[in-house]
């Protein structure tokens, strides 16, 4: 009995609890009853399509005044990591070993166009050459012919002119294989000009790629240090810079060694033909000369009387 006499006081105390709570509760209710009635129903569509816009309107601001970059290990990276952006971002001395590089690459390919052509014609002059003489039996034979053979002719031309007065023609030949051999010469140092400065590129431009891959890394470093973080953002850009460089240096080496090696060739054999004419030269030399002797000898009845 007592138990339950318990039970009912504490459920009567409840009761008697929640109908304060209501009673101080029902002002505001009728407050909120009273206004929404003094609203019309036809505006309650329009307040909350309104309240909409509003909220749409604060979340395309925020949108928009937020940063575009992507989010890479809680950092925010460049947006532009093309290598033009990358050039444009990048130090003043990384651009100016790319910018160097770059121009290196230009007068490669321009080496390319102007010495293979130079080579093309030289290398056709020299078959012809070496044809004319080849299907002449004497010096008066040839005539017109295409350079070298012009060349190396005429200095023949002079020596013997330069002798008439002298018998020795062991002499002779050795002067005139003197002449041609400096004439041999001076056009294959005509043939390779400019072939140095590939070997120039090809032998620096990797070094100087690596040297702006030294200050790029440098750069990354020195950010790390002033940000006192390894994260990516501050790392990438200098790396980036750093690869672009290295980039550039192989591009403008690889082609330079390459180009060089062909000219290299086509130059051994172009020198090749130029022996070839010089030699001809030589034999049509050795021939008049042989037919003069003979020609100056007395028959042998004139001798014997």
């Amino acid at each position: 009995m007592r138990q339950e006499n318990g039970r009912n006081a504490v459920m009567l105390g409840a009761s008697t609890s929640e109908e304060r709570f209501a009673e101080k509760r029902m002002p505001k209710m009728k407050s909120l009853v009273l206004m929404r009635a003094a609203i019309p129903r036809a505006h309650i569509p329009l307040l909350g399509t309104a309240a909409w816009l509003v909220l749409a309107g604060i979340v395309h601001a925020q949108t928009a005044d937020a940063p575009t970059a992507t989010v890479v290990g809680g950092g925010a990276l460049p947006r532009d990591l093309s290598p033009w952006g990358m050039f444009m971002s990048a130090d003043i001395v990384v651009k100016a070993v790319i910018v160097g590089l770059a121009l290196a690459s230009v007068v490669t390919w321009t080496i390319w166009l102007a010495k293979a052509i130079e080579i093309w014609r030289a290398k056709r002059k020299a078959r012809a050459a070496l044809r004319a003489l080849a299907a002449a039996t004497s010096m008066a034979e040839v005539g017109p012919a295409a350079s070298p053979a012009s060349e190396f002719l005429a200095a023949a031309a002079d020596e013997l002119r330069l002798s008439a007065d002298t018998t020795e023609k062991d002499g002779l030949k050795e002067r005139i294989a003197s002449r041609l051999e400096r004439i041999e010469a001076a056009f294959g140092r005509r043939i390779s000009r400019a072939t140095g400065v590939l070997a120039t590129i090809g032998a620096t431009a990797p070094f100087v790629g690596l040297s702006g891959t030294v200050w790029g890394i440098m750069n990354s470093f020195i950010g790390i240090s002033k940000s006192h973080t390894t994260n990516l953002a501050v790392v990438a850009p200098g790396i980036a810079e750093a690869l672009l460089a290295t980039a550039f240096g192989l591009a403008a080496a690889i082609p330079a060694v390459v180009i060089y090696n062909v000219f290299a060739r086509s130059i051994t054999g172009y020198r090749a033909q130029l022996a070839d004419a010089s030699a001809a030269v030589l034999r049509l030399v050795s021939r008049d000369l042989d037919r003069r002797t003979v020609a100056r000898k007395p028959p042998l009845r004139a001798a014997a009387e």
